[in-house]
């Protein structure tokens, strides 16, 4: 019986040796291990935007990153850099000058990605210049026709800042949420997608800087963010005495909430980054855009 036993150990043993040898972990990985191939815009990005700022951005094309419901196309090299240094510059830059860079690098989001073409929504019949998901992404659309518009402020504002400083805004307010009492203003003319039926004109006259702030609040309070920020007080008084004086004061009620959230809740003066954003706008037509 012992010697029936030594020799069940001896084979338990030999097998045993058997599985550790043949599970030795290899040196290889299944994984690529290999440094990523950089070409120079991609080692501009990563001074300028990853090291800085945390931020990705994609310009190379990848179907999984956009919307399939758009026909879209990819960015242009060219393109994809003049935008880079236009949004550091005029975005980027411009809350760094009032709030500080910590304060980018906490709530900017972690992802920019950029479309060659514009996203055209069929079931509202509009053009969508830019969306935000969750304050981790952005995208913008329409970027292959940038050429022609960094001469001209009103142009880079409308198909670019407009959106920047927009979805920023949902951004903050989702971080730390806006007076719930904003909403009551003008509780009962939200319409949702039927905003696209309005024009802008209309809106005003009903308390809105734009038509489609009338979707809901979030877009409400965030595209008064946008207006003010982007435009000058000569645009922000004409668009007042157009909306009569029942949507002037409804407007005017609601700046008032928006200007007291930013002041007190991140300490940043919207007129002061107004002053900072115009400025930085009228400057990129002198700006290097192509050399990295």
């Amino acid at each position: 019986m012992k010697k029936y036993i030594k020799y069940l150990l001896l084979a338990s043993l030999t097998l045993f040796t058997a599985s550790c040898h043949e599970d030795e972990i290899e040196d290889t990985s299944i994984f690529d291990t290999n440094p990523p191939q950089r070409n120079a815009f991609d080692q501009w990005l990563m001074n300028n935007y990853i090291a800085p700022y945390n931020i990705d951005y994609k310009y190379k094309w990848e179907d999984i990153e956009t919307n399939m419901s758009y026909d879209l196309s990819p960015a242009g090299y060219n393109e994809a850099i003049t935008l880079a240094k236009v949004v550091k510059y005029v975005w980027l830059e411009a809350y760094d000058e009032i709030a500080g860079i910590h304060f980018m690098r906490t709530y900017v989001p972690k992802q920019i990605l950029v479309v060659g073409s514009a996203a055209y929504n069929a079931d509202t019949q509009s053009t969508v210049l830019g969306t935000a998901e969750g304050g981790l992404k952005v995208i913008l659309y329409n970027v292959n026709n940038i050429s022609n518009y960094v001469d001209k402020v009103e142009l880079l504002n409308k198909y670019y800042f407009h959106t920047m400083h927009h979805e920023f805004a949902h951004i903050l307010h989702q971080a730390k949420n806006y007076d719930p009492d904003f909403k009551k203003i003008t509780e009962s003319d939200y319409i949702g997608s039927e905003w696209t039926e309005k024009t802008d004109t209309a809106a005003n006259k009903l308390g809105f800087v734009t038509a489609y702030a009338m979707d809901q609040p979030d877009e409400d309070f965030v595209e008064i963010i946008a207006c003010r920020v982007t435009n000058d007080q000569a645009w922000w008084d004409k668009m007042l005495e157009g909306a009569g004086k029942e949507g002037a004061e409804k407007i005017t009620r609601k700046f008032e909430m928006v200007n007291n959230y930013l002041r007190n809740l991140w300490n940043i003066d919207i007129d002061r980054l107004r002053s900072v954003v115009l400025r930085r706008s009228k400057e990129v037509k002198d700006l290097d855009l192509n050399t990295l």
